[in-house]
């Protein structure tokens, strides 16, 4: 492993925040991690959450990465679409040795044709709009294939995070920062996907987020038509 290991983290607009700043605690303790915050510009990103985010480098200012990150989050409809950040991602992923996402980020992957063949997660209720990318949805919390690894939704970038560590400095390191970390998931109640929480709860969160939902949906066909024309 080289002396500097160069992580980079997409920060957009309406991002979810912990679907990146989960990712972002654990592999920061990678021995030799360099953390980079990444947007257009250096002003404040606003998250989902009510605070914004201060990035670190911008696409023009970005080293080259050996991991690179896409998270989720309403915003990311923005991005299937968005060419400037879709090339980016490309121009990066052609040097990275790992190219991973969290959440609906793969959707954002599948846009810029990084997931093609490849098996992926992602958030429950847009798992399957990654097959109009030629992506194969898998409904697991940590997904690899090759050098793709991805989360699935929002807390399940802090076991991708764990993964990765593993991968990269071994399974010791990543049981310290396990440790250190004091992840111990003891969650309250039992509810926590849709085979869980049962039909009438996922219906009626889905019912609550269906103008999101119709928005992605729209942006994916668009996304997946130009890719396949281009």
């Amino acid at each position: 492993m080289a002396d500097t290991l160069n992580i980079g983290i997409l920060f957009f607009p309406r991002v979810t925040q912990l679907d990146a700043t989960g990712p972002a605690q654990v592999l920061s303790r990678i021995p030799g991690a360099k953390m980079h915050i990444v947007w257009k510009t250096r002003d404040p990103v606003p998250t989902d959450s009510g605070f914004s985010v201060m990035p670190t480098t911008t696409f023009a200012d970005c080293p080259q990465l050996d991991v690179i990150c896409v998270p989720g989050g309403a915003g990311q409809v923005d991005l299937m679409n968005d060419l400037e950040t879709l090339d980016f991602l490309r121009r990066q992923a052609a040097g990275a040795r790992y190219i991973t996402s969290v959440c609906t980020g793969s959707l954002v992957l599948a846009a810029a044709g990084l997931l093609k063949g490849y098996r992926s997660a992602c958030h429950w209720a847009a798992r399957e709009q990654l097959k109009d990318f030629g992506a194969i949805p898998v409904a697991e919390r940590v997904v690899r294939d090759r050098n793709r690894i991805s989360g699935g939704g929002v807390t399940a970038g802090i076991d991708f995070g764990l993964t990765l560590v593993a991968e990269i400095a071994g399974e010791d390191v990543a049981r310290s920062v396990q440790l250190m970390m004091e992840y111990d998931p003891q969650p309250p109640f039992d509810s926590g996907s849709p085979e869980k929480a049962g039909e009438a709860r996922v219906r009626k969160l889905l019912d609550g987020m269906k103008p999101m939902l119709e928005g992605r949906l729209a942006a994916n066909k668009a996304a997946a038509a130009r890719l396949a024309s281009s």
